[in-house]
């Protein structure tokens, strides 16, 4: 669908520049806006600015409605640097305030807070100009409807453009009307998806066989990751080469994930002296990151990581596992056990300075010897591996081969860069820190309570299982509502705005896995009671597939499906794995059937777009391949259960306990002994009391 670019509007496209639109300096105010109520942390730093900011809502379409002006819709979040350098060159100053307040009705909007106005202006931003990113600054009808959008502005630009759009509204309304319609039009029909087909076994086999074959060429095998830079973790895809290496024993898919998980955590995208990693990689090489530390990627991330160490024992996974989880205990984790959302990228003004180093800094704190290892091991060097002479840490070679030095081992060699690590965090921790958005959302600390719960079979740590059953307590207390629905945020000791599906589909997959650690079978009805009412309130049954919003929440100016994948997976892939496992888990064919036709209609895609279907082939693979549902009935089934986990098994359906609360546990338990089912495709292999026979049965053997 082509947008018009014709008459005043597309002037904007070009080049903006206006001699003599510099305006004076910031004038100091200590008066607040409204945002200084708001819940997000991020929309309470604009507290602060000239701008008339209102939060998206009611009162501010009235306003725009009343007084007949467009709307500005900012949209950004608290670790976005761009956002901050926005906000200061034009959102506090006077002048570009007082023509925002005059022409505009300006609202301020925190992306994570509310994704689903984000969706929808990202996609007129990809529409109008084919590009978008954070900051967007969109302007639209005071209905809502889009007819430009843009991201970061300089602020002489950002003048210019009020300017001309200002006028355009006033004397060319007719157009701009047109436009926004335009634009709504482009975003409705990108927003369709055809009616779900189903396919047959045979076909969704060849395209399952095909998927690798067609994705190869975009792997990068040398430095690991998808080809090109920036470089981002997309934690997802690799989850789904390592169940095809486990399915199918593809070397070849181990080898991109042990080559992208190496690079990685040699990267300069790992925080390697307090663990944790940062959003992505400016190069092709994980070298330079952009320095923002988010929970989703790190919970996922950590579930990579225990996963891979499962299959390969490779004790650089543990670690890394170790490191991050030591990270977000420090530092993301609330008192009442929820996560925090980020740490932000910049401090004292400038990005990454709290992590950058110069070789003087290093020297100065380690005696000679010490400083020459951890310099050589890390790439530090007197110009500078990055800018303005700064080294970002990343390990520029092995201890192996630092070992060949004279009278240094290899074990000198650890302990000694060890001991150098500790003194720099020590120094490290004294500078001024980046701040915290402490804002605790549904979905992300839902992939942080799966990355502990994945930690717990790994390493069998039980504080790893503790810390997800209180976040999972806090979740269930402060974010599950009395109608049976989630809140999506909570801040200042409250939560706040309605939930969307990727908090039930993330939560409820969380929720179905504590149960599989517990036994606790009230996780499990938790599960089915989310993914009830997302079927009540989310589901499209003309196309088989689950709107982003609720039926009962505000209705935008689009209603809008999440189908791809991202760095955080898609909530229609999510919601189908958990119809999917609860269909099996309560026999529930109605589920096993909506999760199947959302597949089967989306297969083709899964070939011609890529890694961006990875979720959504991982679960094509457990369809195909048929699930192990594997019962332990018994006074020892924790921890027989435990030990079974402890390997890498992802088509596996635990249950069991002392107790026959599920079909499939009926007639399975024998009194005063502990016994292991493993069953597939409605058929039970010979009952077996030892973890090892187990093991074997679902190995094949």
């Amino acid at each position: 669908m082509r947008v018009e670019r014709k008459g005043w509007a597309w002037v904007v496209l070009t080049a903006l520049v206006c001699a003599g639109c510099s305006s004076p300096a910031t004038e100091n105010t200590v008066s607040l806006n409204r945002l200084a109520k708001a819940s997000s942390p991020y929309l309470r730093e604009h507290a602060d600015n000239p701008v008339d900011w209102y939060e998206w809502g009611d009162e501010a379409l009235t306003k725009a409605t009343s007084e007949s002006k467009p709307l500005i819709i900012s949209i950004g979040y608290a670790s976005c640097h761009w956002c901050h350098v926005m906000e200061e060159e034009s959102f506090m100053d006077t002048t570009v305030a007082r023509i925002m307040n005059a022409n505009f009705v300006a609202i301020k909007i925190d992306r994570e807070e509310r994704p689903d106005v984000d969706q929808v202006y990202i996609d007129a931003a990809q529409l109008i100009s084919g590009r978008a990113g954070w900051p967007l600054n969109a302007f639209a009808l005071p209905n809502g409807k889009p007819f430009y959008a843009g991201t970061y502005f300089p602020k002489d630009q950002w003048i210019n453009l009020l300017n001309q759009i200002t006028e355009a509204y006033k004397s060319d309304r007719l157009n701009v009307d047109k436009q926004a319609a335009a634009v709504t039009e482009g975003i409705l029909e990108n927003n369709m998806i055809a009616s779900a087909e189903s396919e047959a076994n045979t076909e969704l086999l060849q395209t399952y066989q095909g998927i690798f074959t067609n994705w190869e060429p975009e792997l990068d095998y040398l430095s690991g990751g998808l080809a090109g830079a920036p470089k981002f973790p997309m934690p997802v895809v690799w989850e789904f080469l390592l169940q095809e290496h486990r399915q199918n024993n593809s070397e070849r898919t181990l080898k991109v994930v042990s080559t992208t998980l190496d690079a990685m955590a040699a990267g300069g995208i790992y925080d390697h002296l307090a663990g944790g990693f940062a959003r992505y990689s400016t190069d092709a090489e994980w070298r330079v990151p952009h320095f923002e530390k988010m929970l989703y990627d790190n919970g996922q991330l950590v579930s990579l990581y225990a996963h891979a160490y499962q299959l390969t024992k490779n004790q650089a996974y543990a670690r890394v596992v170790e490191e991050t989880l030591s990270f977000v205990g420090d530092e993301l984790t609330s008192p009442q056990s929820g996560f925090y959302s980020s740490l932000n990228a910049d401090s004292e003004g400038e990005e990454g300075t709290f992590y950058v180093w110069t070789k003087a800094e290093i020297e100065a704190l380690l005696d000679t010897k010490s400083a020459e290892l951890f310099c050589d091991y890390y790439g530090i060097t007197p110009e500078g591996n990055w800018e303005h002479w700064k080294n970002v840490l990343y390990r520029q070679t092995g201890l192996s081969k630092l070992a060949t030095k004279p009278t240094l081992t290899a074990d000198a060699a650890t302990t000694a860069i060890e001991k150098s690590r500790k003194r720099l965090l020590a120094a490290r921790n004294k500078r001024i820190r980046p701040s915290l958005d402490d804002k605790i959302l549904t979905s992300w600390n839902a992939l942080m309570l799966s990355g502990y719960i994945d930690a717990y079979w790994a390493f069998g740590k039980p504080e790893y299982l503790d810390i997800a059953l209180r976040n999972a307590d806090f979740l269930k207390k402060n974010m599950i509502r009395s109608d049976g629905g989630l809140w999506r945020s909570y801040t200042n000791g409250g939560p706040s705005i309605e939930a969307f599906l990727d908090d039930y589909a993330f939560l409820s997959l969380a929720f179905i896995q504590l149960y599989q650690a517990t036994f606790d079978i009230s996780w499990l009805e938790q599960a089915r009671s989310l993914a009830d009412y997302a079927v009540t309130h989310f589901h499209d049954t003309s196309t088989g597939f689950f709107y982003y919003t609720s039926n009962k929440s505000e209705q935008l100016v689009a209603r809008k499906f999440e189908i791809a994948d991202q760095v955080i997976p898609s909530s229609n892939a999510a919601m189908a794995e958990v119809l999917f496992k609860l269909g099996h888990y309560y026999e529930s064919a109605a589920y096993l059937d909506m999760s199947m036709k959302m597949v089967s209609s989306l297969s083709k895609d899964f070939t011609q777009s890529g890694p961006y279907f990875a979720k959504w082939a991982s679960l094509m693979g457990l369809l195909l391949n048929e699930p192990f549902e594997v019962a332990v009935m018994g006074p020892d089934a924790l921890e027989k259960s435990r030990l079974l986990m402890k390997e890498y098994h992802p088509g596996m359906l635990l249950m069991g306990g002392d107790s026959e609360n599920l079909p499939l546990l009926e007639n399975k338990l024998v009194e005063g002994e502990t016994i292991i089912y493993v069953c597939q495709n409605k058929v039970c292999k010979l009952p077996v009391k030892s973890v090892e026979q187990a093991l074997k049965q679902l190995s094949g053997n």
